[in-house]
């Protein structure tokens, strides 16, 4: 509790129990930080790409909505927990050091609160709105997120990203699902391009803010291992990636197929330059690979949308 306002003293009026504006806004970013709303791109570049893909066409503008929201509202309820939960390394790291737990905007109960009340209104929206599968996946992703890779795989393992990533491939099987009420291999697909795509560019920003990482106790790759190691693996990741994606030539055309091969090449020229920064031993530049590989993801699944939209002839299955 603060000291009683001084103007009370002096005589000057007090506004009693009226909430300033700028208070207000700034108790509403606040919340809105908890939730990451940057991460939640992702969301919105690998879904609707993956509705698009499971009827083939244009889907409903109604359904999209409603798997959007319900789905950002799912990894905003993650993102919030995950605030709560590691509350204590963002306060020794510089890259979070502004989140709301760790300049107390928000008390630690209430943003509890928040993460759980986010998720339950992801559940509703998406069980009503779209089906019980969209609204189930939704579920088993932020369970997972927050059990298997926040409080079991972060603080212990350098291979924390590759299989806590996973739930962040999640959002094109729920945006299938919420489509066909389904779970079909296109949709396994696309998860393993996210599901590789992950490390590549996790470990790119981790080997940029390693020290953050090694002071906060994070066992990230560029943390336990060095620098050629790392670089070596996203370029292996990296290979495997793009091979991955030439798995949904079956359910697409000529035209995803381009892009994903001419995408897919100018990616690993960056990958491969990043290796060859590290073993030259000079100055380098992860940031530059991280940066792209968001403008790649984009391209490949606003190839996959394009694709369904037009409606070109399917490569289809060779059986």
């Amino acid at each position: 509790m603060t000291s009683a306002d001084p103007r009370a003293s002096a005589g000057a009026p007090v506004d009693s129990g009226v909430t300033e504006p700028s208070t207000a806004r700034q108790t509403v970013a606040a919340y809105v930080a908890l939730a990451k709303p940057r991460v939640i791109e992702l969301l919105l570049v690998t879904t609707i790409p993956a509705m698009f893909l499971a009827g083939r066409e244009i889907p409903n503008p109604w359904l999209v909505l409603v798997t959007l929201v319900g789905g950002t509202m799912a990894a905003g309820s993650a993102n919030a927990l995950n605030c709560v939960i590691d509350a204590d390394i963002d306060k020794v790291m510089k890259r979070t050091k502004r989140r709301p737990l760790v300049r107390d905007s928000v008390p630690r109960r209430n943003a509890l609160i928040f993460g759980l009340a986010l998720g339950a209104a992801a559940v509703a929206v998406l069980w009503f709105g779209a089906n019980p599968l969209a609204a189930l996946l939704a579920v088993a992703t932020v369970v997972f997120y927050i059990l298997v890779y926040t409080l079991l795989l972060k603080r212990r393992t350098s291979q924390n990203v590759v299989w806590g990533g996973a739930a962040g491939c999640m959002p094109v099987v729920i945006g299938w699902a919420a489509v066909d009420n389904t779970v079909q291999w296109p949709a396994l697909a696309m998860f393993g391009v996210i599901f590789f795509w992950t490390p590549p560019h996790t470990w790119a920003l981790a080997m940029k803010y390693r020290a953050d990482y090694e002071r906060a106790g994070v066992p990230m790759l560029p943390v336990v291992a060095t620098a050629e190691h790392v670089a070596k693996q996203i370029v292996i990741y990296s290979w495997v990636m793009v091979g991955w994606t030439f798995l949904l030539l079956p359910a697409t055309s000529w035209l995803y197929g381009a892009f994903a091969l001419v995408a897919g090449a100018w990616f690993l020229f960056y990958a491969h330059g990043l290796y060859r920064e590290v073993r030259a031993g000079g100055k380098t530049n992860p940031m530059r690979l991280f940066h792209r590989s968001n403008t790649y993801l984009m391209i490949v699944f606003v190839a996959i949308a394009v694709d369904a939209a037009i409606g070109l002839p399917m490569i289809g299955l060779p059986w």
